[in-house]
């Protein structure tokens, strides 16, 4: 257990996502939400992992300035295919150009988890990544699934826990709530070195 006093400390969770709030909720801890101001542009060339490892420390140290005394979680998701990352296609179109090019291919879901405690010093970032294999996609099959689904904010257009799950052939990983957006297993572990009291 770290050596500083944590009884008195709130937790936020520094991110907009009603995904990760709804996660957060399964803890059953109070918490805050905070939207982190984080330019989430990819640098020159940077990896998909290396990104959502960035990202996700950036947005809790963000919200962590502006909470010092709180422990503060951020993550980040980026979808990787081959290499390349394919954030939140944001609209129709770019969701189908999404999902053409996933088509029977495999995408590693880098999901990125950090908790950070600016008054105490404490900072730790970790990575989940998601290995989900596609299933060969026609158009018609793309089209059905994004009018019903509209996952136009989740990254790959890919969202599981709904009808999402009916575009895949495996998921593969170690921390099953990864791929929805937040890492439980591995929050967990932080959160408890942050000197939270879980279950």
């Amino acid at each position: 257990m770290p050596d500083y006093p944590v009884k008195n400390r709130s937790l936020v969770l520094g991110s907009s996502s009603r995904y990760r709030r709804e996660l957060l909720e399964r803890l059953r801890l109070p918490f805050a939400v905070a939207t982190p101001e984080t330019d989430e542009s990819p640098l020159p060339g940077e990896a998909p992992r290396s990104l959502a490892l960035r990202l996700a420390l950036a947005k809790a140290r963000a919200v962590a300035a502006l909470h010092p005394q709180a422990i503060v979680i951020g993550s980040d998701q980026v979808a990787d295919l081959a290499g390349e990352p394919l954030g939140k296609p944001g609209n129709h179109k770019r969701a189908t150009a999404q999902l053409r090019r996933m088509s029977g291919q495999s995408v590693i879901f880098q999901t990125a988890v950090a908790v950070v405690c600016a008054d105490s010093g404490f900072e730790a970032v970790d990575i989940a990544p998601v290995e989900v294999r596609f299933r060969p996609l026609d158009d018609a099959s793309i089209e059905r699934y994004l009018r019903a689904e509209q996952p136009y904010d989740c990254a790959g257009s890919a969202k599981s826990e709904g009808l999402g799950i009916a575009l895949l052939d495996a998921i593969v990983s170690d921390d099953p709530t990864a791929l929805i957006g937040l890492p439980l297993i591995r929050t967990c572990r932080m959160l408890r070195a942050a000197g939270l009291v879980l279950p």
